[in-house]
């Protein structure tokens, strides 16, 4: 059987942080793979997951809690050939001003789940399967305007 890293992640669904100052015991030890300083389950934990799922299935990773540093994993592909599976999309979270090559600046990192048209306007949103979005493990929608990289993991 092969699994992919869509189908793991999709096993983490819910997973979610704990509000004050308990911390969920699963993300913290996600956050703690690479990086021993986070003291608790309140920071950005998007590219933990993505490291911790693909630790799981022994694929590169990025060892890096930067979401832009998975610009480095992996081959880029074009948006338009991402496949739901081995593919991630990283996304721009800063205020404009960092260029898309940039790895120490704001983004989210997730896994590709898909897109979605709204017709009859071009807006197009790309679903990612991700942690931290939320404060939780889920499915969630993003304007394609901030994709500022797409990478696929293994090309099987």
């Amino acid at each position: 059987m092969n699994i992919t890293v869509f189908d793991l992640a999709q096993r983490f669904i819910g997973v979610k942080e704990v509000a004050g100052t308990v911390n969920n015991s699963q993300i913290m030890a996600i956050l703690q793979l690479d990086n021993n300083w986070p003291k608790n389950d309140e920071v950005a934990w998007c590219s933990a997951f993505v490291n911790y799922i693909c630790w799981l299935l022994r694929l590169p990773r990025s060892k890096d809690l930067r979401a832009r540093s998975w610009l480095n994993v992996g081959r880029p592909i074009a948006g338009k050939d991402a496949v739901v599976g081995w593919d991630i999309v990283v996304l721009d979270r800063s205020d404009g001003t960092a260029s898309p090559t940039t790895i120490d600046a704001p983004g989210h990192v997730g896994f590709y789940a898909g897109l979605v048209q709204y017709p009859p306007a071009p807006l197009t949103s790309v679903y990612l399967l991700g942690g931290n979005q939320g404060d939780a493990v889920n499915i969630s929608a993003f304007s394609t305007d901030k994709i500022i990289g797409v990478r696929r993991l293994y090309d099987g």
